[in-house]
């Protein structure tokens, strides 16, 4: 999945009206107060001076001459032309009207055109995937407590406040973080399961070489055991999900060992009490090896586990 949030685009600026380009018309009035000569009022909000044509209906000051009005919302400066449909200053004579929306502009005093200006670069957010792993790695490489929102916003160019506005608080980060992580082994162990051209017994141990942590400090684990930790203080829609991921494991286990009932590789056992028990087994051993307990590295802790399943489960054992 991915993330994203949005930078602000600034509109290109306006182009003004060329410094010396028009003048008051005839007889106009000052800043204030309408001017009119041998032709209608100009009802405009600001001053308008109009020669010998129709009334200018602007929302700022216009300048016209001889010509049609000139229907613009800031000053227009129109001579013998057409009108300069504008929302900013427009010098026109004889001539194109002054861009206001980023193109060219005209020049009236016989220089180049200006250069459009470039529109300000739209920021992007990573993919949630990558932030997610970068946390997963953050935590591999320094442990939770080098996990921070700020440093975390850092490695992924993204502030910590956009990071709170996606994930709110730091337990929703873990536990997303978490998520991700058994996503990525929840394929893994299906992958796994399902080759049905393997015994039973040789998909179990990889199922339990799965389930135990590769040494002290490993990052899942680390994180799983924290996660744990906070879900006494947690909502019923953060229990839900971990649970969710119990769930998972279980499942898998229980089906396997149904298989291996089913298929007389495996003794005879309920399979569903009998997974809960062997998962329990398996929780207590893999804290002592996260949590690098002296005696109880994953290879001890393998051999143990092989040994409990060939007194318990294996047939023929």
């Amino acid at each position: 999945m991915g993330i994203g949030y949005n930078g602000r685009v600034n509109d290109p600026q306006a182009a003004p009206a060329e410094e010396g380009s028009a003048g008051p018309a005839p007889g106009a009035a000052g800043p204030t107060g309408r001017a009119r000569t041998g032709g209608a009022s100009a009802p405009t909000g600001g001053a308008s001076a109009q020669a010998g044509g129709a009334s200018a209906p602007t929302g700022d000051a216009s300048v016209q001459a001889g010509g049609a009005s000139a229907p613009t919302g800031d000053a227009s400066v129109q001579a013998g032309g057409a009108s300069a449909p504008t929302g900013g200053a427009s010098a026109q004579a004889d001539g194109p009207a002054a861009r206001t929306d980023g193109g060219p502009a005209a020049r009236t005093d016989g220089g180049p055109a200006r250069a459009p200006r470039p529109a300000r670069r739209r920021n992007t957010a990573p993919p949630r995937e990558d932030v997610l792993a970068a946390a997963m790695a953050t935590i591999a490489e320094r442990g939770l407590d080098g996990l921070t929102m700020a440093g975390l916003g850092r490695d992924v160019g993204m502030s910590s406040g956009h990071l709170l506005y996606y994930f709110r608080t730091k337990d929703e980060l873990l536990l997303r973080t978490l998520e991700w992580s058994e996503g990525r082994l929840g394929a893994e162990r299906g992958a796994l399961l399902s080759r049905h051209d393997l015994p039973v017994a040789g998909r179990l141990a990889a199922y339990v070489e799965l389930y135990v942590p590769d040494g002290p400090r490993d990052p899942h684990w680390t994180l799983w055991l924290e996660v744990w930790n906070r879900s006494q203080y947690a909502g019923d829609d953060a229990r839900d999900r971990q649970a969710a991921i119990e769930g998972a494991w279980h499942r898998d286990l229980v089906a396997l060992i149904a298989e291996g009932v089913s298929r007389g590789e495996l003794r005879p056992v309920d399979p569903d009490r009998y997974a809960a028990r062997l998962r329990a087994l398996l929780d207590g051993f893999s804290v002592h090896v996260a949590v690098g307990l002296p005696g109880t590295g994953r290879a001890q802790v393998l051999a143990q586990v092989r040994e409990h399943l060939a007194e318990t489960l294996l047939s023929g054992s």
